[in-house]
């Protein structure tokens, strides 16, 4: 007898579509981690919606878990901020989040990227809290933000993958949107803005594209590339840990080859011991970069490669951070399985399954954010697929997907 609908959603690894992106109005290409308030979903499209953008400037979206989703703000552009890129954080029952362009017309007229508040219920309107590039603090500020906000006792800390001046000429860094080679900011829910630290590459790590993890009051991140000669001379990316008054140190800095490189997700915390994801690295599979990988490294900088990605049935390039449910982690691959990206689970020894592969459109594809864990399900969004296949060139704008642990 064939289990039915609601039946297949409680076997381990079922999948299902809760809503298709259009286009158009209700937003293209979700790329953002989940964020659970009350009984409803929030997260950002990158495009869509208002049509100030060429492609839209993006949205702040909310989906019911019955699949009912409503655009609850379009963002606008210009100094309104433009295309999030990182997931939003719920403080004191609004959101926060910030959006990689827009803010003013520098960074090559797209704006260097804003912080932004909004209220659940949308009212149509948001507030800035800061646009990057702008006014008294553009000569040294930040730009466009890619990592996801972090709340410690109500101000929030954050990162910018590049700034406003280039601390080294010729520069280190290799920033096709931005000079320089990021900052780790803070900023008041009152909009007060300060850098806390300026990354000066080399090996020091340049392009800090995560958001930041706080383990007993030090705050623990990521650069993407930067931390020696490694990977075509541009660094393969750090770990680095900064105290809340700007003091960074660099605990680990990654080697190419059978280890990762390129870390893009944001760092979690098991018993003391942090893990995440490398893009690339882990051997030279995936046209010789490497599928990418799953580490753990201590604070005091002792790294281990948990699972090398082999890029087929396994995945390959995850871009996303990893979350611990019952002290095993969950995470996405970005591509492999059948092209169209993987959820895997891993222990905290290493042993890695998949739990599901995407299929595309009518499914999603090129899960590209991590997962939110409610309940028994886990939650989150692709950037491409849905039952839309005839939009966004015949890929699908994006979905949001629940999955049965």
């Amino acid at each position: 007898m064939q289990a039915n609908q609601a039946d297949d959603r409680r076997i381990p690894g079922a999948e299902t579509v809760l809503y298709s992106f259009s286009g158009g109005s209700d937003g293209t290409f979700p790329d953002t981690d989940l964020v659970n308030v009350g009984d409803a979903f929030y997260g950002a499209t990158s495009e869509g919606g208002a049509s100030g953008c060429s492609g839209g400037c993006g949205t702040i979206f909310k989906v019911a878990m019955s699949g009912a989703e409503t655009v609850i703000y379009n963002l606008q552009g210009g100094p309104d901020g433009a295309n999030p890129e990182a997931g939003l954080i719920n403080l004191g029952g609004a959101l926060y989040g910030t959006t990689f362009n827009g803010g003013g017309t520098e960074c090559l007229g797209f704006g260097c990227g804003t912080v932004f508040k909004i209220e659940t219920s949308g009212r149509n309107t948001d507030t800035v809290l800061h646009r990057f590039g702008v006014g008294a603090t553009a000569s040294t500020d930040g730009t466009n933000p890619d990592g996801k906000l972090l709340d410690v006792g109500g101000t929030l800390y954050g990162t910018t993958y590049g700034t406003t001046t280039d601390d080294n000429a010729p520069s280190r860094c290799m920033n096709t949107f931005a000079l320089g080679c990021g900052t780790i900011f803070k900023v008041t829910t009152s909009g007060v803005e300060t850098v806390l630290y300026r990354f000066g590459g080399g090996a020091d790590g340049d392009q800090p594209n995560a958001g930041l993890l706080d383990v007993g009051g030090t705050l623990y991140g990521t650069t993407f590339r930067g931390g020696g000669t490694g990977c075509r001379g541009v660094g393969c990316g750090t770990v680095f840990e900064v105290t809340p008054s700007g003091a960074e140190k660099v605990i680990y800095r990654f080697m190419g080859g059978s280890d990762g490189a390129g870390p893009e997700g944001s760092l979690v915390n098991v018993g003391g011991t942090l893990y995440g994801t490398t893009s690339f690295g882990g051997g030279s599979g995936c046209g010789g970069s490497g599928c990418g990988t799953v580490f753990a490294v201590t604070p005091s900088g002792t790294e281990t490669v948990l699972h090398r990605f082999g890029g087929r049935s396994d995945g390959k390039s995850p871009v996303a951070g990893l979350i611990n449910v019952g002290s095993t982690l969950y995470g996405t691959t970005s591509s492999g399985g059948i092209n169209a990206g993987t959820v895997f689970k891993i222990t905290t020894s290493g042993a890695e399954s998949v739990l599901y592969t995407f299929k595309g459109p009518p499914d999603g594809s090129q899960p590209q954010s991590g997962l939110l864990n409610v309940g028994n399900m886990l939650y989150g969004t692709t950037v491409y697929g849905g039952d839309k296949a005839s939009s966004c060139d015949g890929y699908g704008c994006g979905t949001v997907f629940s999955i049965q642990l």
